[in-house]
């Protein structure tokens, strides 16, 4: 991905939070990642013609797909950093980010450790499957990894821990 490149500030952590944030605001489950040579692909399932009140129809759930550029991911991660604001000086409030918004941030930064080619993931009930698409002197070639929904839950439990010793 073309925005992972050269800067600090859009790395993988970075820029699937803010996929995540998008993703929560839209109401999306069960969701697919695909790393595009300019973006990102994402499906998943999203609710349409529901209404707020319990008697009356709740919708139906439909699948929606996505293209994600450079340019809109940039947007994100702006909009994303500005709804977090701040709560003591350049410490960001975390309390507004939602389940995608965190659980697409700490698989971002496992992302980061691993230094992919590209990346695709898939997330059913909480529970992701990632394939790493890595490229070394010897070759190319895929590696596979699973976290389970306890696993997220933990990993997003320790991640201000993790901050603050950074």
């Amino acid at each position: 991905m073309r925005i992972y490149e050269g800067s600090p500030r859009q790395d993988f952590e970075e820029v699937l939070r803010s996929i995540g944030a998008f993703l929560d605001q839209r109401g999306m489950r069960d969701v697919l990642l695909v790393e595009a040579a300019d973006g990102f692909i994402v499906q998943g399932l999203v609710t349409e013609g529901g209404s707020g009140t319990w008697s009356e129809s709740v919708g139906r759930q439909v699948k929606e797909t996505l293209t994600f550029v450079d340019d809109d991911i940039a947007r994100f991660m702006d909009e994303a950093m500005s709804r977090r604001g701040t709560t003591e000086g350049d410490v960001p409030d975390w309390s507004k980010a939602g389940y995608y918004e965190k659980a697409f941030r700490v698989l971002g930064k496992w992302i980061d450790t691993q230094r992919p080619h590209d990346v695709f993931f898939f997330e059913q009930q909480g529970a992701f499957v990632i394939r790493l698409h890595q490229v070394s002197q010897t070759g190319s070639h895929h590696e596979l990894a699973e976290f389970t929904k306890d696993d997220i839950e933990a990993m997003i439990a320790e991640g201000p821990r993790q901050r603050q010793a950074e």
